[in-house]
């Protein structure tokens, strides 16, 4: 059995194999509520065969929006509509997982096939950003966002616990903070964005607070049998990659120790000057030593597109999780596709019969 098919446990769920559906925005949402093509397309990639299907990142607060066309679960209504999508999920085998997000100084923003930058401030569709301080993202991101005052931080604090509460309501049984790029978490942490020169800035602890307090105020009302876990910027190729992850994997640290259950390590994006080196599963190393040196789970996603390098992350134990995310897209039974290149016979999950026939008989392996 490849190691990439073999089950894997976490609290009280078992995933059918260590593939999972990295949240993707779709950016089709209206005043943040799901419609017809969230439930098909997430039916759609879990009937493929992997055995997470995390959702979306979906905003806590309308302001936290990437754009305006983005899920969001800041209020009970929109509990209904993402019911629904995890429970054709989870009809078709896989977890249901949701990633729950605030934006901070990227919000506003068009969606990416309409410029992916700030929507003028002077555009109705438009919102002030928000961030630990006055310090604009940069290129096509050039909105100065407003400082958050304590009670600001108090406030997004409680939407995001009050968000995890809607998202269990909604059945979801993994829940994934988005701590990473460039968003709102992130800045706070994040050297490039926060300047902060009260108890939420200066030195790594300082930088690293809001993310604590964030994620014990929904550890306290989040099901202890069931993981929580989240999606962390590890790095910013910027120069200073050594002392970031370093100060990472110490934060990484007390989030096990507070009740983090596994890390989606990623990369920081809070520059526009980064240097990232792209190449196939290129943060594989990255995760492996997060791994080692925090004692936690770890996925990671960014290049793991080919069966194979999947394959290798997980044999190795770099990861416990590979995240595919565009290959998915490309193809929603990507698993089916892997488990024929590294040799399965016949899938591990039962496919839907109006597929079976056709995709094992005549799949290109």
């Amino acid at each position: 059995m490849p190691a990439l098919f073999r089950p894997f446990t976490l609290k009280d769920l078992t995933l059918r194999n260590r593939i999972a559906v990295a949240p993707m925005c779709q950016y089709s949402a209206t005043d943040g509520r799901v419609n017809d093509w969230h439930v098909a397309h997430y039916a759609g990639l879990a009937r493929g065969g992997a055995g997470l299907v995390v959702v979306e990142a979906t905003a806590v607060s309308p302001e936290g929006r990437i754009t305006p066309a983005c899920l969001g679960l800041w209020e009970d209504a929109q509990i209904e509509g993402l019911a629904r999508v995890a429970a054709a999920i989870k009809a078709a085998g896989a977890v249901p997982g949701l990633q729950i997000a605030h934006a901070g100084r990227k919000a506003s923003a068009n969606r990416p096939w309409e410029g992916d930058d700030h929507i003028p401030a002077d555009d109705l569709r438009a919102w002030p950003p928000i961030s630990p301080s006055a310090v604009a993202f940069g290129g096509g991101l050039p909105r100065v966002p407003h400082e958050m005052t304590l009670s600001d931080i108090a406030r997004v604090r409680e939407a995001f616990v009050a968000t995890a509460r809607r998202a269990r309501a909604a059945g979801f049984e993994w829940l994934e903070l988005h701590f990473a790029h460039g968003y709102l978490a992130q800045s706070f942490f994040s050297v490039h964005a926060n300047q902060r020169q009260d108890a939420y800035g200066g030195d790594a602890t300082g930088r690293g607070r809001f993310l604590r307090e964030t994620f014990s105020a929904v550890r306290a009302i989040w099901p202890e049998r069931l993981p929580l876990t989240a999606r962390f910027g590890v790095l910013e190729f910027d120069g200073r990659d050594e002392q970031t992850l370093a100060e990472a994997i110490d934060l990484a640290r007390a989030w096990k120790a507070d009740g983090l259950d596994l890390l989606n390590v990623s990369i920081g994006f809070s520059t526009p000057a980064a240097d990232i080196r792209w190449a196939p599963a290129f943060l594989a190393p990255i995760a492996e030593r997060v791994r080692r040196e925090a004692g936690l789970p770890v996925a990671s996603s960014w290049g793991i597109d080919d069966p194979h390098d999947a394959e290798r992350v997980i044999a190795a134990q770099q990861m416990d999780l590979v995240m595919v995310g565009r290959a998915h897209l490309a193809n929603p039974h990507w698993p089916l596709v892997a488990a024929q290149r590294l040799g399965l016979p016949r899938p591990t999950w039962v496919l839907p019969a109006p597929y079976a026939h056709w995709l094992e008989r005549y799949a290109v392996k």
